[in-house]
């Protein structure tokens, strides 16, 4: 690698020229930031290799003369990709920017990239099946694929590849389904619930599973976990016999087979297949559709699991390729299958028209919320009601575009009929002001790069008003007066009340004892009714405190997209605006 850059960095200062170029060993010193000895031993590695034609001065007073054997820009190209491959995409991108002056390296480079990602069917050895794989880019590695720790939706969406939950929540039928319970049931007053498991189910390293696998993930689930809020009432977990399990509650839960549909409640061999937790999770164990294979130098592949008890899937392999977060503008030239599913595409051979374009708005919203549980001015329902009506969701939307598809006024898109948009008021913004007693005081902003854009306007139309921010870093959320987050829903309910409950979720950190309270409350009462239509209305309640307190501010729901070449099939966005990767084929086409 030093020998490559090394190279370039003699090519850049003296390459280009027709012939030998004139160069004095001070001259190479300086440059390469060596000891004149080093000086005179790196030209003669680098004509070993047969990069350079090295023709030292002899005697005093002459020149050394050197001559370039590789043209700087194919070389160049050669090299960030050999970096790329090694999983360094960062370093690939920074050596294109300081070596590709003067070349169309940048360019070249990104649509060799391109053709790294997508869809791909691969030949093996002659009268074997074709491999398919699917490899794509991220911008940030996974944090955890712990279901008992999880939280953003990308974890999630990778979890439930390697885990699977006793039962799971379909989308299309919108009724609960089986999955590792082939049966399940509760008493009249929902306190006990009884699941039944399939058999001949096996882990991917082989071994059966069993109601003591599920014992163990639901009494560790209830431990000191970010998810255990799932669990909050249970009182017992009794292993009845080898393939059934009861759950017994401390209260009613008409909806507990809903929580079995979490991510979080994916499950784990008994005691993590007698390894230690710690290596266990360098290679977790699960029934899922596909096994973790590899998680290193900046790659995650994911491999199909032959004995998958519900079908082996179509494709035979899922590459994760995790890019450095400040190369987002370089991956939103590319094609890809981001968190926004923009576009993905496997050639250009096919005309635009011809793809597949599948599009769904997601389950959940954009929004602001404050931090009532510190001192300052968003202590004032004045000064956050004043706020509210400064940042107005449809002027974000037009002037910033992108996947925002129309305004928020509750978490979930359907909520949107009944209600309009206030026009903006700025007289009744300057009495709101007023009457908070703001002094100009500095409010510390906190929100995900991915919510770069947004954050910037609410920033810029706040300074308007003469209110002063101050961003501060991602990880240092917590300690923020307000943020802008994204909530996603996959699973309705559940992930509402998970909004409220989850340890690390920003809405339970950011509430006041009293407030949070009162949505404990409200969440055992919706728990305990029998009706959708009482459930709903009842969490509703806690929704529409917090949108009339202004506690939460709601801004925009998102568009998920994505192209797809015509041979893709068995594509579906899930309710986390992913790909399910299990039912994804790839149709021959000549």
């Amino acid at each position: 690698m030093l020998l490559d850059e090394r190279y370039l960095t003699l090519y850049e200062r003296f390459g280009g020229g027709a012939g030998p170029i004139e160069v004095t060993l001070e001259e190479l010193s300086e440059l390469l930031y060596c000891t004149p000895r080093n000086a005179k031993l790196i030209p003669k590695k680098l004509q070993s290799e047969q990069l350079i034609e090295w023709l030292p001065g002899v005697g005093r007073g002459h020149r050394s003369r050197i001559a370039f054997h590789a043209a700087k820009e194919p070389y160049l190209l050669e090299f960030a990709a050999h970096t790329a491959e090694q999983g360094d995409y960062k370093r690939a991108f920074d050596l294109i920017t300081q070596y590709g002056n003067g070349t169309n390296a940048r360019n070249k480079f990104l649509e060799w990239l391109d053709n790294q990602f997508g869809y791909k069917k691969e030949e093996t050895g002659e009268g074997e099946q074709c491999r398919d794989s699917l490899i794509f880019p991220v911008l940030k590695a996974p944090v955890t694929l712990d279901p008992a720790d999880l939280l953003y939706s990308f974890d999630s969406h990778l979890t439930r590849q390697i885990f699977d939950r006793l039962l799971r929540f379909d989308e299309q039928l919108e009724k609960i389904v089986p999955m590792l319970a082939h049966s399940w049931s509760s008493n009249p007053d929902a306190t006990e619930w009884t699941f039944y498991l399939r058999k001949g189910v096996r882990f991917h390293n082989g071994q059966e599973l069993t109601s003591r696998d599920v014992q163990f993930t639901m009494q560790r689930l209830q431990g000191e976990t970010a998810n255990s809020w799932l669990l909050r009432e249970v009182k017992s977990i009794e292993s009845i016999g080898s393939r059934v399990l009861r759950i017994k509650l401390n209260r009613v839960n008409r909806i507990f087979d809903r929580f079995m549909c979490s991510a979080a409640a994916g499950i784990l061999p008994f005691e993590f297949a007698g390894m230690e937790e710690e290596r266990f999770w360098n290679q977790p164990v699960g029934t899922g559709p596909f096994q973790l294979a590899k998680w290193m130098n900046g790659r995650i592949r994911l491999n199909a699991y032959d004995a998958y008890f519900q079908g082996r899937p179509y494709l035979d392999e899922v590459e994760v390729v995790i890019m450095p977060e400040d190369c987002s503008q370089e991956l939103d030239k590319l094609a890809k299958v981001h968190h926004s599913l923009d576009t993905m595409r496997m050639d250009r051979e096919s005309t635009q028209e011809e793809w597949q374009e599948l599009e769904k708005i997601c389950q959940g919203c954009v929004l602001l919320n404050w931090n009532v549980a510190a001192q300052g001015p968003q202590q004032s329902e004045s000064f956050r009601q004043a706020v509210r009506r400064m940042l107005h969701p449809q002027e974000m939307i037009d002037e910033l575009g992108g996947e925002r598809a129309f305004p928020a006024f509750g978490f979930r898109p359907q909520q949107n009929d009944s209600l309009e948009l206030e026009p903006i008021q700025p007289e009744r913004i300057r009495t709101l002001l007023r009457e908070s007693g703001y002094g100009g005081d500095i409010l510390r902003f906190a929100f995900h790069p991915k919510y770069e854009e947004d954050g910037a306007w609410v920033m810029n139309r706040l300074a308007d008003w003469g209110i002063q921010t101050e961003k501060l870093p991602y990880d240092c959320l917590m300690q923020a007066d307000f943020c802008i987050t994204g909530l996603v829903f996959p699973e309705d309910e559940v992930c509402e009340i998970e909004a409220y409950e989850h340890r690390d979720c920003v809405m339970k950190n950011f509430f006041d004892s009293e407030r949070t309270e009162w949505i404990i409350g409200r969440i055992d009462l919706a728990v305990a009714v029998d009706s959708l239509n009482e459930r709903r209305r009842v969490l509703k309640e806690i929704e529409e405190r917090l949108r009339e307190e202004a506690v939460v501010s709601f801004l925009h729901h998102r568009r998920l997209s994505t192209y797809l070449h015509p041979s893709v099939r068995g594509v579906n966005l899930n309710p986390l605006g992913w790909i399910d990767f299990k039912d994804v084929w790839l149709e021959e086409h000549d």
